[in-house]
């Protein structure tokens, strides 16, 4: 199983794209496997025979396990073969997880208990122990709701999960910022009706990364997928290449290099109605943030009078190791400006 990306520990099989018994030359894609960013082929680096499928589709394996056999010679074959039985036969047999019998606190499922699904014995714990965990599963245990079903992740949920479960071992710290945006959202309207869909979204994307170029030497902006020195790209170009990963992204095929590398990520949750949130700093990211949505409120200006103006809070999430506080601030005073006075973003 190869490594896909930076942060995939393992994958899944979708497809196979050659049977056994199938000629290979170098460079032939030969399965599709699922990676906790896409879907992609993965070719062979040597030429031969598939003699053996070790993992069938549908099934997952960690990285650096075998999921196929190659012969250069047809003699190869039958001992590639006995292989692939001899893994298959040593496997872990497959557990229902519907079927397991949960004594967990609230329902969860213990390593005991998919081990008792799996007809392996079990090591019994001392008779105090035993009744300490019954006691507790029986008074924590909800009952079990009519018509539930448990659905697993995927493998991209599975990382997406892990990652995020990861990233809160990092030193972070969070800062607000209010801004105005009567005029952004004015110069939304002007640049919608151009022929090209541009969203909210790339508006902000353009002003932090123009805010990012003046505080910091190279901007990768994220979102699911990343795009390169989005400072120096036209806005409808932005829009453009942001809609063609957004498709692929979707579809499950985006090429690594397309979503590896990102420093900074834009979290756009205004369009629900959300006022604010904190996100969850990504892997490898300086800082991500969070938008919510431009809501009216009144104001007072210096001479007492009051008016009223949308506003949106943005908050950011930093990794304090790399990022200081007072260099944030400043970045945030930058992209309210930006915004506030949006004309640049044509550029």
């Amino acid at each position: 199983m190869p490594a896909l990306s930076s942060t995939m520990t393992e994958g899944k099989i979708v497809s196979w794209i050659k049977s056994e018994g199938d000629l290979l030359s170098k460079g032939e894609s030969v399965v599709v496997v699922e990676s906790d960013k896409a879907d992609m082929d993965v070719k062979t680096f040597y030429d031969g025979i598939l003699a053996a499928i070790v993992v069938p589709e549908g099934e997952t394996a960690p990285v650096g396990v075998p999921i196929g056999l190659l012969a250069e010679t047809e003699e190869e074959i039958a001992e590639a073969k006995a292989k692939a039985a001899s893994k298959a036969s040593g496997s872990t047999p497959p557990v229902d997880i519907n079927k397991v019998v949960r004594t967990g606190p609230y329902g969860r499922v213990t390593p005991a208990d998919v081990e008792a699904a799996a007809g392996i014995a079990v090591s019994k714990p001392s008779k105090s122990l035993a009744a300490t965990v019954k006691a507790a599963a029986s008074s924590s245990v909800p009952p079990p709701v009519p018509g539930s079903n448990i659905v697993p992740f995927t493998t991209m949920q599975a990382a997406v999960s892990k990652n995020m479960v990861e990233s809160l071992s990092v030193p972070t710290f969070r800062v607000g910022y209010l801004v105005i945006t009567d005029a952004l959202d004015a110069f939304h309207d002007t640049v919608k009706p151009k022929g090209v869909s541009v969203t909210m979204t790339a508006l902000l994307a353009k002003a932090a990364a123009m805010a990012l170029v003046q505080h910091l030497q190279a901007v990768k902006m994220a979102r699911a997928s990343r795009t390169t020195d989005a400072d120096k790209l036209d806005l409808y170009l932005l829009s453009k290449k942001w809609k063609e990963l957004a498709v692929k992204a979707r579809a499950k095929q985006l090429q690594p290099h397309e979503y590896n590398s990102g420093t900074f990520t834009v979290s756009n949750l205004g369009m629900f109605g959300v006022d604010r949130f904190d996100a969850i700093l990504p892997p490898g990211h300086g800082a991500i943030m969070a938008v919510g949505a431009s809501k009216p409120t009144v104001l007072a200006d210096k001479d007492g009078f009051f008016s009223v103006k949308n506003k949106m809070l943005v908050n950011v999430t930093a990794d304090n190791r790399i990022v200081y506080g007072a260099d944030l601030a400043a970045f945030l005073q930058t992209f309210a400006r930006i915004v506030e006075n949006p004309e640049s973003l044509k550029l």
